[in-house]
C-alpha cells in the first residue's frame, strides 16, 4: 500500500501566514502538468509496485487547476500505477473556486474527498490573512460538495488571531459543526520565517495571542468537537469515526509515498527525497535531493509520529524496528511522563494523555535521541 501526492504550487494571491512553496505565476500552468506526468512516468518504479490507496493534490491551490487538467492528472497516475478501486482521491481547494459545476465535474471524475482552506468564518480576518474568499462563499462550499455528492468533506480553522477572543474562536467551530462536515483541522496561527506575518510582527504591527489563551482555545475545541461526535485521531485532526484522512494518516505511519511536482517529497519506507523549491530547477530536471535517515533519526521519526495519533507509539513494532535498546530507553524517558500523568501506557501502546497533549512537543523531544 502507498500513496501519491502532486504538489501544485500556484496560488492567485499570496496567504500573509503561508510559509509553504508556492507561486502567483498562473501562466505557465499546463506546461507544468505536463513536466508532472513526465515525472510520473519516470519514477513509476519509485513505489516497487505497490497499490496505489491514496492520491492527494496538494498545494498552493490545486483547485486553480482546470477540470481538464485534473482528469489528465489522474489519468496519467490510474496508467502507470496500480490504483485500488475504492483509493481515497483528494484536492485541496479555495472555496471560492468550488462552484457548483466544477464540484460535479471533480466527483464525476472520481475525486472522492475534498479539503478546504476555510480558515475562519469572519470577513475581517479573512481579509487580513488576504483570503480571497468570504465566510458565506466558504459556507456556500460546502454545501455545493454535497449537493454534489461528495460525503467526505474536510475544513481547515486556524485559532490564535492577533486579539482574537475565546468566545470569537468558539463562534467559527460552532459555525463549522452546523454545515456537518466528516473532517476538521485545526491549527494555531503561525508566524513562520519568511512570511509576511513575521515581518509584520517584528514591525510591531500585530502581537502573538497569549499562551495560555491559546492553550484554552485548543481545549474548548476538544470539548465541543467531542461532544458533537468527532474522533480526536492526530493532535490537529478531528473526523467522524472512519472518516480519517487516509493519506495524511500514511505520514504518520511511515507507509511510503511518492510526491511529484515542484517543491514535492517523497518516502520510500527507509529514506527521503525532495524537488527543491524552485519551478526553474524543476523545469531544468534538476535531480532530487535524496536525504538518508540515520537510525536514530528513523527512531525519532517514529517516536514524533507516533505520539502524534490517538493510537501512540506500538511498542512491539518499535522494539521489532529498533531493537530492545531503543525500547529501553524510550520506557526510561517516559516513566516520568507516565507517573506524572503526561502519558498513558496501555498494553503495546503509550500514547499522550490529555494533559500530555498541551506539552506535546515536551514530551516528545525527553522520548527522542536528537
Amino acid at each position: 500500500m502507498a500513496g501519491v501526492y502532486v504538489h501544485i504550487p500556484f496560488c492567485k494571491s499570496r496567504c500573509i501566514y503561508c510559509g509553504f512553496f508556492s507561486t502567483t505565476s498562473l501562466e505557465m500552468r499546463s506546461l507544468y502538468v505536463n513536466k508532472v506526468i513526465e515525472e510520473l512516468e519516470c519514477r513509476r518504479d519509485f513505489l516497487k509496485g505497490e497499490d496505489v490507496d491514496t492520491i492527494y493534490f496538494g498545494g498552493g491551490t490545486p483547485s486553480l487547476l482546470s477540470v481538464g487538467e485534473v482528469e489528465r492528472l489522474l489519468s496519467a497516475i490510474y496508467s502507470i500505477y496500480n490504483v485500488r478501486a475504492n483509493a481515497e482521491i483528494t484536492l485541496e481547494g479555495n472555496p471560492d473556486d468550488l462552484t457548483l459545476p466544477v464540484l460535479r465535474d471533480l466527483y464525476g471524475l472520481g475525486v472522492n474527498r475534498l479539503s478546504m482552506g476555510v480558515q475562519t468564518f469572519s470577513d475581517r480576518r479573512l481579509q487580513f490573512l488576504n483570503r480571497r474568499h468570504t465566510a458565506m462563499q466558504a459556507i456556500a462550499a460546502v454545501e455545493h460538495a454535497m449537493q454534489a455528492g461528495f460525503d467526505n468533506v474536510s475544513i481547515d480553522l486556524m485559532f490564535g488571531f492577533p486579539s482574537q477572543t475565546l468566545s470569537e474562536w468558539l463562534e467559527d467551530v460552532q459555525r463549522a459543526l452546523t454545515l456537518h462536515v466528516q473532517h476538521l483541522s485545526a491549527y494555531t496561527l503561525m508566524y513562520e520565517e519568511g512570511t509576511l506575518l513575521e515581518s509584520m510582527l517584528d514591525a510591531g504591527k500585530v502581537q502573538e495571542i497569549d499562551d495560555v489563551l491559546s492553550l484554552q482555545m485548543y481545549e474548548r475545541l476538544l470539548d465541543v468537537l467531542d461532544a458533537a461526535g468527532y474522533r480526536h485521531y492526530e493532535i490537529s485532526n478531528f473526523s467522524f469515526p472512519g472518516m480519517e484522512s487516509r493519506h495524511n494518516s500514511s505520514y504518520w505511519h511511515g507507509i511510503p509515498y511518492l510526491g511529484v511536482g515542484a517543491g514535492a517529497h517523497s518516502y520510500d519506507g527507509q529514506n527521503r527525497y525532495y524537488h527543491s523549491d524552485s519551478l526553474q530547477d524543476y523545469w531544468d530536471g534538476k535531480p532530487l535531493v535524496e536525504e538518508r535517515l540515520t537510525e536514530d533519526e528513523r527512531y525519532d521519526e517514529f517516536v514524533f509520529t507516533g505520539l502524534r495519533t490517538a493510537e501512540g507509539i506500538r511498542l512491539d513494532a518499535l522494539k521489532r524496528r529498533f531493537g530492545q535498546q531503543r525500547l529501553t530507553y524510550c520506557m526510561k524517558n517516559a516513566q516520568s511522563h507516565i507517573e506524572q500523568g503526561r502519558l498513558v501506557l496501555e498494553g503495546e501502546s503509550l500514547r499522550l494523555s490529555r494533559r500530555g497533549l498541551f506539552v506535546s512537543n515536551d514530551v516528545m523531544s525527553d522520548l527522542m535521541i536528537g
